[in-house]
């Protein structure tokens, strides 16, 4: 984003409010108009390795009446986590992310059972040994797994992303020179910095059902962290 400050108001504006002033009896206090300035946005983009990796694990389960599918799917949840806690991931690394209970129906609507859907989400920090421990996990839910979900992260982006915004506030400040010379005016002080925070979730890296995730091996890849700046510049008088 580059844009210039507008011009001062114009001067029959400026007569109204004097005349509107005068008539109730005080002179109006009109304001400076701001200076001129040039605004500039630099994007800094810094490459990565993803050091965790959250998994959405669902287990599905059908019976006949609704305790006995929540039963099964109670014992299958259980054996699914005693999995995960019993390979080193913490309790504060899992946590339920849905559970459901619901009627199935037969062709002319009538009700012959339930499912009940549980959703546990985990973040693995072990990124490298995560493909067999997704394996172990589903196999102790046996059929009823679902890998809903997979997405990468990196839990401490405190040095990329510094790197990341240090490119960008020389973006943004090459930017405002070029502007300045184009429009034949001085680049003054930065009068302000100001990082623009992007609102969008991340991307999830698969998405996949029990019968493909079998074996499939886990690469993580690169991730890129971007940080976005807004400098105002002063044109220089």
């Amino acid at each position: 984003m580059r844009r210039i400050a507008a011009l001062p108001v114009a001067a029959a504006l400026a007569g109204a409010l004097l005349l509107a002033g005068c008539a109730s009896g005080s002179a109006p206090e009109l304001g400076r108009p701001a200076p001129p300035s040039i605004t500039t946005r630099g994007v800094g983009t810094v490459a990565g390795t993803p050091d965790t990796l959250t998994v959405v694990l669902g287990v599905q389960t059908r019976a006949p009446s609704a305790a006995d599918a929540l039963a099964d799917n109670n014992a299958r949840a259980t054996g699914l986590l005693d999995v995960l806690r019993g390979r080193g991931v913490a309790d504060r690394d899992l946590r339920t992310s849905g559970l459901s209970i619901s009627p199935t129906f037969d062709t002319d609507g009538r009700i012959t059972g339930y499912e009940v859907a549980n959703e546990v989400t985990a973040t693995l920090r072990d990124v490298a040994g995560a493909g067999s421990l997704i394996d172990a996990a589903a196999q102790a839910a046996g059929d009823a797994v679902r890998v809903q979900q997979i997405a990468f992260g990196i839990d401490d982006d405190a040095r990329p992303r510094a790197e990341a915004r240090a490119d960008a506030v020389r973006q943004a400040v090459t930017q405002a020179r070029q502007l300045a010379d184009a429009a034949e005016v001085g680049l003054g002080p930065i009068l302000s910095i100001t990082e623009v925070t992007d609102a969008r979730p991340p991307v999830p890296a698969a998405r996949t059902d029990a019968a493909a995730q079998a074996a499939v091996p886990i690469e993580p890849g690169t991730q890129d962290v971007s940080v976005s700046v807004e400098v105002v510049h002063a044109v220089a008088t």
